[in-house]
């Protein structure tokens, strides 16, 4: 399947579960639901994926391990962001993740082009203000996700590049959630006692973990780590589209050039160039 189309299939996921997430945020904290959110994610995965049957190396386990604490950093820090800056402008701040991965590790100025591109799409399309709101701490907190957002492609593709399968994914976020678990975890509590509210946390961490951290392992085996960071922007993208589609809700001049922006980054990712060795399937 092509990368664009399950990055899309990845957003659509998200969405669903940023949907559920809003449900509990009247229970828990944002940082408590986004710790919970990894915690059962790597309890299902470790049931699945049974990461202890594998031969591990100490380079692999400390790879996993790092990729996990950064990947729950980066969640942790971005949800916490949104208590103090609008959403727009921590989306599209936070994105500077991806654009640096795409400046420092593109191979010409095609996918350099096209992470200018995307970043200015993704500006356009997370509605960007000029307000102030937040101050210092909304921004230290979201150039922390952006920085652990490029951490986590640059050392997505090491893991990515042990071989198919979910054992390091799985391995990763449990590291991630027990590193992280003595700072969020007694506010995620209520999330756990409560059965229904519970379940609906196994949904989120389906939909807003497994599935797509899962389809990002299998698309860093395939592109070069900034073909991924460019790719990135279908989210937004296809946020948009689904919104005037579905719900009938007409964008406006900005979010359509927004989309014709990312869609310009993305067929430029697409023309034959160097691209990153793929792994072998298993």
């Amino acid at each position: 399947m092509p990368a664009p189309v399950l990055f899309v299939f990845s957003g659509l996921t998200q969405y669903v579960g940023a949907g559920l997430a809003v449900g509990l945020f009247a229970t828990a904290t944002a940082t408590g639901v986004a710790w919970s959110r990894i915690a059962v994610a790597s309890l299902l995965l470790l049931a699945v994926s049974r990461p202890w049957r594998l031969r591990w190396d100490a380079a692999s386990l400390r790879a996993a391990a790092a990729f996990g604490v950064v990947l729950a950093a980066m969640n942790c820090t971005f949800y916490a962001s949104l208590e103090h800056l609008p959403l727009g402008n921590a989306v599209a701040i936070e994105f500077l993740g991806p654009v640096l991965v795409g400046a420092l590790t593109g191979r010409g100025v095609r996918e350099r082009v096209a992470i200018l591109l995307s970043l200015a799409g993704v500006t356009l399309l997370a509605g960007v203000t000029l307000q102030a709101d937040g101050g210092l701490v909304g921004l230290v907190l979201v150039l922390a996700a952006a920085a652990c957002w490029a951490g986590y492609i640059l050392l997505g593709r090491v893991v990515s590049q042990q071989g198919p399968g979910l054992g390091a994914l799985a391995v990763g976020m449990a590291v991630g959630a027990l590193v992280f678990a003595p700072f969020f975890g007694a506010s995620a509590v209520p999330l756990f006692v409560d059965p229904w509210l519970l379940l609906a946390l196994v949904g989120i961490a389906v939909a807003s973990s497994i599935v797509p951290y899962g389809i990002d392992q299998v698309v860093l085996r395939r592109l070069s780590s900034a073909q991924f960071a460019i790719l990135l922007a279908i989210w937004p993208a296809s946020a948009a589209l689904v919104g005037a589609v579905v719900l009938q809700q007409v964008p406006g001049v900005a979010e359509v050039v927004g989309v014709v922006l990312v869609s310009a980054a993305i067929a430029l990712t697409s023309r034959p160039g160097p691209t990153a060795p793929v792994a072998p399937e298993v």
